[in-house]
């Protein structure tokens, strides 16, 4: 139903993006791609880049800018951490039409804007798991 295309990126909620710069870029060897402002989401994401330039792995560290967005909410309940796993996906909206059509508990029954233009949706955890999927479709030439 889903045909991701492989994994676009992992999401990790932190309380600064500032206090964990030093350790993805000089610990880890993470390639820093920059910082984006999703006012939707209430947050400031800081993606950066893990092994081959041409199939990286990528990161994106979310930084609540608000006491009540989604991710403050998760860094209260559970610290910061693993927050959610995304799959880049063609067709977004059919996909989602799909797995509503099959039962599988949504959190997004439409796209909305994501960082860099893109489009994404949430499956709920109790439908994949315990894990929050995030479904994305990069904007026309994105990476």
């Amino acid at each position: 139903m889903i045909r991701a295309q492989g994994v676009n990126h992992i999401g990790i909620a932190v309380r600064s993006l500032d206090a964990q710069r030093d350790f993805y870029e000089r610990v880890l060897g993470a390639r820093f791609e920059g910082v984006q402002t999703v006012p939707d989401q209430k947050v400031r994401v800081a993606f950066y880049a893990l092994g081959p330039i041409d199939t990286p792995v990528r990161l994106e560290l979310l930084e609540p800018t608000s006491p009540d967005s989604t991710i403050a909410q998760f860094i209260e309940k559970r610290g910061e951490g693993l927050h959610h796993v995304a799959y880049t996906v063609d067709q977004l909206p059919a996909r989602l039409d799909a797995l509503k059509a099959g039962n599988i508990r949504l959190i997004d029954e439409h796209p909305r804007a994501g960082a860099h233009d893109s489009s994404i949706a949430f499956l709920h955890p109790k439908a994949s798991m315990g894990v929050l999927t995030e479904l994305c479709q990069p904007a026309p030439g994105a990476h």
